[in-house]
């Protein structure tokens, strides 16, 4: 089994994940949304459906690649709403600890690296 074929079995099944809870409970994502963007609640459904239909598209190999780099642009894109999140249950002491966020927010660019590998990226050419 190749490399790309171990990141593509085991990045979907975290992007099916996180996608079905986006779309599933919105509206625990809504207080970390940062405050600029439009829509929150539709945001977060689209994205909920993003990530499911990214974690399908890697089992596409016309589109395994599209869908490697759009996955790991996604995860560059939420860090932010990542920070945001980290920001306010750490400051106010009511939310979740040091002990999810801070391995959460330096994981961050090791899911991209990992989307990038699912989609044969990182190969140096399109599978």
């Amino acid at each position: 089994m190749r490399p790309a074929d171990i990141a593509r079995l085991t990045i979907a099944p975290v992007f099916v994940a996180a996608g079905l809870v986006h779309l599933l409970r919105p509206a625990a994502f809504e207080p970390v949304m940062p405050a600029g963007v439009p829509h929150p609640h539709l945001v977060i459904m689209l994205t909920g459906a993003a990530e499911l239909a990214g974690a399908a598209a890697l089992f596409i190999p016309k589109l395994r690649w599209l869908a490697g780099t759009m996955l790991a642009l996604y995860a560059v894109c939420v860090y932010p709403a990542n920070i945001l999140h980290a920001v306010r249950d750490l400051s106010t002491g009511t939310g979740l600890g040091w002990a999810y966020h801070y391995p959460r927010l330096f994981a961050q660019p090791f899911i991209c690296w990992w989307a990038l590998a699912a989609g044969g990226v990182t190969s140096g050419r399109r599978l």
